[in-house]
């Protein structure tokens, strides 16, 4: 029903839109209408083969469905199809690009900054790697094993030295882990997590920012998946509460609209604290921008209001970036959606995270109340991410058992995820060989998931008996 009134609105909105052009000379579409239906028809038939991302019953993988909103502003700014790489190829896009980044930034308590959207988290963090080699070459990046796998992939990419530090029982960075390798000196940046992608694990990141005091060292904070949180501290145990709390004193972030964000993919954010590492993006194109004002090439800053170069002078997007291409398409629908739910805590937007994240407290509760589940040994989840295993004699039966229970819960329509951890989580290992085990995962990120629990554990317990 929110569809079918949103597709009329947008059917409004696309005439309005088409009324600022009206002053052109009209041209005949060559492409009939006749010869799209049947292939439209045929998509729609083929999309049916995918699991049902957008229900509450995914649980699976991180997947959120973008807010009516985000792909109704989405669609109408493809009427246009702005590039965001230049103000040339999409000036509206462009200045609702700056808009919408200044208010993550403020999310942060970051008023002077350097940022801009990319494709995704992944192209986010290769920038913030990318500065982090170039402000500081041939010395190490550090994050923790249970980072995401992209840092290791990037830093070789960028031919920068890697080293994973071992994670603690709760999945975070270990510090005295961190402090070994940061006493072999070298290191050039450590990354911190919040939000882990196995296990939703927050990395003490106050605590990392105080080793930088002794040791000298950028800290990234990749908050792809779980940067928002800072949102709901109430909601967070004690060690994330701190950790959101320092974010502010990061070098740089990552954030992913397109995850807790509600928007379509791709869309990445990335962000510098210092504008000055700007002057590493400077490039002379011969060819891209000839008719806009804002096309000088100048070290830029970031204020509350405009994005500039150091001579005074506005910029385009494309100096800031690695990307070339971008659909100004994600700008229109990020601006669109932080316009109906604001970046702040108690707003309509933080609330829905609450949700998520109280339903993934409830579900682990539940599951330390069932014997034929063991949670995560070290207590309840961090953030919205619930993980377990099968109650087995060994690490092999609990495995197969997991593989079970996942596919009769698909079965009734419940989809989950597996994941491989430690044994050592779970407690003292009962076999002969510590080794990993394959474990039940669900991402409990959509608002509905909290009046839905009760069918999702009623599903969960019937594939388990």
């Amino acid at each position: 029903m929110v569809h079918d009134t949103l597709t009329g609105l947008l059917a409004r909105c696309t005439q309005s839109l088409e009324s600022e052009f009206g002053h052109l000379p009209g041209y005949e579409s060559t492409i009939p209408e006749s010869a799209i239906e049947p292939i439209l028809a045929t998509v729609a038939h083929r999309l049916g083969d995918n699991y049902p991302y957008f229900h509450p019953l995914y649980a699976g993988q991180m997947l959120k469905p973008p807010h009516p909103v985000a792909w109704a502003a989405y669609a109408l700014a493809m009427k246009i199809n702005p590039n965001n790489h230049a103000r040339d190829g999409g000036r509206a896009s462009s200045a609702m690009e700056v808009e919408a980044v200044q208010e993550i930034a403020a999310m942060f308590g970051w008023a002077e900054f350097l940022g801009h959207l990319t494709s995704s988290g992944t192209l986010a963090n290769l920038e913030a790697l990318w500065i982090a080699g170039q402000l500081a070459p041939n010395r190490r990046i550090l994050s923790s094993e249970q980072a995401h796998y992209t840092h290791r992939r990037i830093s070789g990419v960028l031919r920068l030295d890697y080293a994973g530090v071992a994670a603690d029982l709760r999945g975070r960075m270990d510090l005295d882990a961190l402090e070994a390798e940061l006493r072999k000196g070298g290191v050039g940046m450590v990354v911190a997590t919040l939000g882990t992608t196995a296990t939703g694990a927050v990395d003490p990141l106050d605590e990392i920012l105080a080793l930088r005091e002794r040791y000298g060292f950028r800290v990234h904070v990749d908050g792809a998946y779980g940067g928002y949180f800072g949102l709901i501290p109430d909601e967070l145990n004690e060690s994330a509460r701190r950790a959101y709390a320092a974010i502010p004193q990061a070098d740089s972030i990552v954030i992913d609209p397109h995850k807790h964000g509600l928007q379509p993919y791709g869309c990445g954010c990335v962000l510098f604290h210092d504008p000055a590492v700007g002057r590493f993006y400077k490039h002379d194109s011969p060819y891209t921008y000839f008719t806009s004002r804002e096309s000088q090439l100048h070290p830029v800053h970031f204020r509350s209001g405009e994005q500039k170069s150091l001579a005074g002078d506005p910029i385009h997007l494309g100096e800031i970036s690695l990307e070339c291409s971008r659909a100004g398409a994600a700008a229109v629908a990020l601006w669109a959606t932080q316009q109906l739910l604001p970046l702040t805590p108690g707003g309509e937007f933080a609330h829905g995270l609450a949700c998520g994240r109280r339903a993934a407290v409830e579900l682990d509760r539940r599951l330390r109340e069932d014997a034929c589940f063991e949670p995560l040994a070290t207590g309840r989840p961090e953030l919205d991410i619930v993980v377990w295993k099968a109650a087995a004699e060994t690490a092999g039966q609990a495995s197969e058992r997991a593989q079970q229970v996942f596919d009769r819960c698909a079965e009734r329509d419940l989809h989950l995820a597996l994941v491989q951890l430690p044994q050592s989580w779970f407690g003292p290992p009962t076999g002969a060989k510590a080794g990993a085990v394959t474990c039940l995962r669900s991402v409990l990120m959509k608002p509905e998931h909290e009046a839905w629990l009760d069918r999702i554990w009623e599903r969960l317990s019937a594939a388990a008996g």
